[in-house]
């Protein structure tokens, strides 16, 4: 998984799993973090759902948590501030 650290935060690549039975991370896929959620991908609420469970797993706030590209694909790239990439590293395992 290619997890980059600049400016006080990680960036990396994540895939979305949308009305999965319930919400989870990993296995890591094709060099992606697995996001599973159990919103729709309507109106943006994956895209929530993603950022407050990525949050809520990295006990940072979800205004630390962006997603930076790919907004309406299942293929994204997520910004997090105020994490280390071993914190990311160890979501994968």
């Amino acid at each position: 998984m290619n997890v980059r650290e600049q400016d006080g935060g990680v960036t990396f690549d994540i895939l979305v799993q949308p009305r999965a039975s319930r919400a989870k991370l990993g296995p890591v896929h094709d060099g992606r973090l697995k996001v599973a959620v159990t919103s729709p991908p309507v109106d943006g609420e994956a895209n929530a759902a993603v950022i407050e469970l990525l949050a809520k797993t990295l006990g940072v706030a979800r205004g630390a948590v962006a997603v930076i590209a790919g907004a309406s694909s299942r293929r994204k790239t997520v910004r997090v501030a105020g994490v280390t990439k071993q914190a990311i590293e160890e979501l994968a395992r």
